[in-house]
């Protein structure tokens, strides 16, 4: 497995994420999916990474800027076929580690609250991270969980 940050979003993370984007759509009315469209993901405040295994591509992540001090960790996707492999684990690794390198002080995320979102809630809460409340531009909505990863 190889995690590797990416300087540009390729065509098949775009794949990978409108293929997410899709799944959302089936879990979540669309006012409370809060995934990255494909302009949003060029843009400067973002950056990617992707996990490769046997020159696939299995998973990626980003991490966002929020402010000088904290980030928000979006558009985490394992590909279908690399579940349950470890690709997600790594991703937030090296998220967690960016967030380190770049000093800040906390790193927060938004996730469903649907039952196919419980493996993504898992694993968040194995890492560390405590619920909270909506954070940046998000509002209060039974359809998201917050959480809080406080670093500093």
């Amino acid at each position: 497995m190889q995690v590797v940050k990416i300087d540009s979003v390729n065509a098949h993370v775009i794949a990978l994420l409108n293929e997410h984007h899709a799944q959302m759509m089936q879990y979540s009315p669309p006012e409370s999916v809060h995934a990255l469209d494909t302009k949003s993901l060029q843009s400067s405040d973002l950056t990617f990474w992707q996990v490769t295994m046997d020159e696939k591509l299995a998973g990626c992540g980003a991490l966002k800027v929020l402010s000088k001090k904290s980030g928000e960790i979006k558009s985490m996707k394992t590909a279908p076929g690399f579940v349950r492999k470890g690709v997600a684990a790594s991703i937030l690794k090296s998220i967690v580690q960016e967030a380190l390198d770049r000093g800040y002080n906390d790193l927060f995320l938004e996730t469903g609250s649907a039952q196919e979102f419980e493996p993504a809630r898992k694993l968040y809460i194995s890492f560390g991270f405590e619920q909270c409340g909506p954070f940046g531009d998000y509002e209060l909505d039974p359809h998201s969980v917050f959480y809080r990863y406080q670093i500093l």
